[in-house]
């Protein structure tokens, strides 16, 4: 795993739905549902989905907000997993009861 270039983290970032570049490290998104269970739900779907990973992003779950912060600490910086992983969040939101 290595981490990725400015240039390919801003392609990543010009294909993916919403996520947001932080502090140069972190990718972020806020997911919004119709109610509070359906966003656990979904926290759920993704702690499984990184438990599978062993990589694990930062959750927040702001009543009917849920938003998601991932980087890579050893890499110290944004990955292909993490880019992966983002990919999959987005597939797991899209098929949540919003």
């Amino acid at each position: 795993m290595e981490r990725l270039s400015d240039k390919a983290v801003g392609e990543a970032l010009d294909r993916l739905d919403d996520w947001k570049l932080v502090d140069e490290k972190w990718l972020q998104k806020k997911f919004r549902f119709k109610n509070f269970l359906s966003g656990v739900d979904f926290v759920s779907q993704v702690a499984e989905y990184a438990e599978g990973k062993v990589h694990h992003p930062f959750i927040s779950i702001d009543y009917k907000v849920v938003t998601l912060k991932i980087s890579s600490w050893q890499m110290k910086g944004i990955t292909d997993l993490d880019v992966e992983m983002v990919e999959h969040f987005d597939e797991l939101y899209h098929k949540t009861e919003k």
